[in-house]
């Protein structure tokens, strides 16, 4: 279907219905196709759309035929607008890529590799982004950063700014983002800016066979500033004065937690199973 948004006309991939619906829970109207309207759109999503990896886990340990789930931004949004949950990378920056080309911004897939090992260079991680007046802004559904981060030379020291902040790899820019696992920065470093949708989905499938998402649970959320979350069986809260806080969660306790504090359903949250070891990678 064509369709028209901010005076462009292009190829829709989202059902109708769903963005107005997407729109109404986000509690945000039809933005401007402007920095304002990125941000007004962004910093709903962060407050709204958790990156968490239930679905993933519960396809994995019931062994569920068909594609990964969120494999399809109207797939994703179909299960967020009936149980609030989210996806991993894939899934998620996957489904806000194809919500922001709905509303008319000019968006692009980026290729991307977290550094879990100083010498990591395999692509790990898609994010996207987003131009804005010859400006690209980086907008991650997994990173969470509550506000476009802006790709351009920084004109001070980036290591005295606050984090999630952007620095350069040489030639390439890597967001710098605080996790559980390293809560003074982790290097996100973007490889490839413009991947089409059949690389993107080759990628995210490929992790069926294996992926730390699909062992234990992974969940990440803001709340009023604050970055809430669950990993490596420890609930997490980096609060705003850059503090952090982390106890262990398990049981009733960790289902509580993704039914209450991020409004999982609790047919969902009832179905996650039990962390399990991380096997080597094949």
């Amino acid at each position: 279907m064509r369709v028209i948004a901010c005076g462009i006309w292009y190829d829709a991939v989202m059902r109708n219905d769903l963005v107005d619906a997407v729109l109404a829970r986000l509690g945000v109207e039809r933005p401007s196709c402007d920095l304002a309207g990125l941000r007004s759109v962004y910093a709903a999503w962060c407050g709204a759309v958790p990156f968490d990896n239930t679905l993933k886990l519960i396809h994995s340990a019931e062994a569920l035929p068909g594609p990964l789930p969120g494999s399809t931004a109207d797939a994703f949004f179909d299960a967020w607008l009936e149980h609030r949950t989210g996806g991993t990378c894939w899934a998620g920056n996957g489904a806000l890529h194809e919500l922001l080309s709905e509303l008319g911004f000019h968006v692009e897939r980026a290729l991307a590799t977290m550094l879990s090992s100083p010498d990591a260079r395999a692509v790990n991680h898609g994010s996207v982004f987003v131009t804005i007046d010859g400006v690209r802004w980086i907008a991650d559904a997994s990173i969470l950063s509550g506000d476009p981060i802006p790709v351009v030379k920084p004109e001070r020291d980036g290591a005295s700014q606050a984090l999630p902040r952007l620095e350069w790899h040489g030639d390439q820019p890597a967001v710098i983002w605080r996790a559980l696992s390293a809560p003074d920065g982790f290097p996100c470093v973007i490889r490839r800016i413009g991947a089409e949708w059949g690389e993107w989905d080759r990628l995210h499938q490929a992790t069926a066979a294996w992926s730390p998402f699909n062992y234990q649970l992974t969940t990440r959320l803001m709340r009023g500033g604050e970055t809430i979350g669950v990993a490596k069986g420890q609930r997490f809260v980096f609060r705003t004065d850059g503090s952090l806080d982390a106890s262990p969660v398990e049981g009733e306790e960790r289902t509580r937690f993704l039914v209450e504090e991020l409004g999982i359903s609790e047919s969902i949250a009832a179905r996650v199973p039990r962390d399990r070891a991380v096997p080597s990678r094949p």
